[in-house]
Formats: C-alpha cells, structure tokens, sequence
C-alpha cells in the first residue's frame, strides 16, 4: 500500500499552511518600500550637508621666505648647472649656498625637462648631503 487514491492524499494543501490554507510566509514588500524611501532620503539629504572642521589658525609673527630670498639651482638641457644665472660647478653649489644666502636650508632646483636626469641627480644628493632641502620646480617661478 504504497500508493493510494483515497480523499485524505493531501492534494490540494499549501506547502507551508496547515489544512486551514492560512499563509505563512513574510511579506518583504513594505520592507522594501521603507528602506527604499530612505536611501533616497539620505541621498539627497547628503549632498546638503556641509562636511569640515571649524579651526581658528594661530598668528605669528615669523614670515616665510619669499621665492626671491630663495636660491634657484637651475640645470640646462646639456646639464650645465648654474647657481642664479652664475655656473657653478656642482661640488661648489652647497658650499655658494651657505655662504652667499645666509645658510639657506631651502633651494629651488629648476631642470630642463628634455635635460639629463645625472646632473639632476647629483644636485638633489650633493643638496641633501649639505642638510639642504631641495624644492623641485614644475612650473617657472613668478
């Protein structure tokens, strides 16, 4: 009797209900519906908001230096160095800095960029020997 046609088979029950054919299941729908009208509230909201810190910056009264105070290494396309449009050689430049601009621990190094990268590298690493720090130049100074 493994198979039988009798009324009680069961057909015609939901798979989840009882024989009252009651549902069970969760209904997502209004679920979906609220986080939904959120999102797009907090999107639009967020765009409204201003993000950032109030900060009051202290007074001083040192001043920086200028780009004119400054010393400019400038090395050409064939990589001749010169130190403010006087040649130099590039063992003399840390030794001119310090005595002719008052120990300047700054210096704008300006290269041609179709110029060759040794002599550039020499200056940065005879600059950086001297406890000179180079500020490389990208645009040409105003």
């Amino acid at each position: 009797m493994a198979f039988s046609l009798g009324n009680d088979s069961g057909i015609g029950r939901r798979r989840f209900g009882g024989s009252n054919g009651t549902l069970s299941e969760i209904n997502i729908v209004p679920l979906v519906d609220v986080v939904l009208v959120l999102l797009i509230i907090f999107m639009l909201t967020a765009h409204v908001m201003e993000f950032g810190l109030e900060i009051e910056v202290p007074k001083t009264t040192e001043t920086r230096e200028t780009a004119e105070d400054l010393p400019i290494v400038n090395i050409s396309k064939t990589g001749a160095i010169s130190l403010n449009e006087k040649k130099v050689n590039i063992n003399e430049i840390p030794m001119l800095i310090k005595r002719d601009f008052k120990n300047a621990k700054k210096v704008y190094v300006r290269a041609d960029k179709a110029g060759l990268v040794d002599p550039f590298v020499q200056v940065i690493a005879a600059l950086g020997k001297a406890g000179i720090t180079p500020q490389i130049v990208t645009q040409p100074l105003k």
